[in-house]
């Protein structure tokens, strides 16, 4: 009997432990029905990264004045580079003008031989890469060339930073040294911001991408 009574319950626990599983493995497929997916079920702002580089040998207290483009270039994937205008282009020019005059920096016009000057790119299915050497532009000639800043038969030089390459709309903010473009004989990008993700063509999050990136780049002030 005593032997018997042993069994049993060595028998019940086990019964026991079985069925716990069973209603601990439901009730983690319970919750995992109902929790969101981390990738699947992100909203647009959710997926937008901000990604800023910069030269570390620039003293970015050292300039005093910039210019911005007129206009946006759109490098589409396997076609020549245009400029654009739309009411995207206008709010973008306008918040990161915004952002810039909020660091101390002053906007004068491009023939007042800025100390700074700002390209920006939409990048639209193309495998954009933050390694700027020479980075994507050697594959749309240069579009927004030196000759545009008054520097003509000098090419752009970006320091090496990372690699990043994808296939996505994206867009791209350049800030060159013009202060030093003579001198040195070569037009330097003296800091970078790329913002990927969805949305990221939408005129919605336009200022929280800029705020975002400039946010996150306090060496940028004068």
């Amino acid at each position: 009997m005593k032997t018997g009574k042993k069994n049993f319950t060595i028998v019940s626990v086990r019964t026991m432990f079985f069925m716990g599983a069973i209603a601990a493995a439901a009730a983690i497929l319970s919750l995992g029905s109902c929790r969101k997916d981390p990738l699947n079920d992100m909203t647009e702002e959710e997926s937008q990264i901000y990604i800023t580089n910069r030269d570390t040998t620039a003293n970015f207290s050292s300039y005093t004045t910039f210019s911005i483009v007129d206009s946006v270039a759109v490098a589409s994937n396997g076609d020549t580079a245009r400029r654009a205008l739309t009411d995207y282009d206008k709010q973008l020019i306008a918040a990161v003008k915004s952002a810039m005059q909020s660091r101390g920096y002053t906007l004068v016009d491009k023939a007042a031989k800025p100390n700074l000057a700002i390209n920006l790119t939409r990048i639209d299915e193309t495998f954009a890469s933050t390694y700027y050497d020479p980075g994507y532009w050697s594959g749309w000639g240069g579009y927004w060339d030196p000759f545009y800043w008054g520097y003509p038969g000098l090419g752009y030089y970006w320091p090496s930073y990372y690699t990043v390459y994808t296939r996505e709309r994206a867009v791209s903010v350049d800030l060159l040294d013009l202060q030093h473009a003579a001198e040195d004989k070569e037009v330097k990008v003296v800091w970078n911001a790329m913002f990927r993700g969805s949305g990221v063509w939408s005129t919605s999050y336009i200022s929280n991408m800029v705020n975002g990136a400039f946010g996150q780049s306090t060496y940028l002030k004068k």
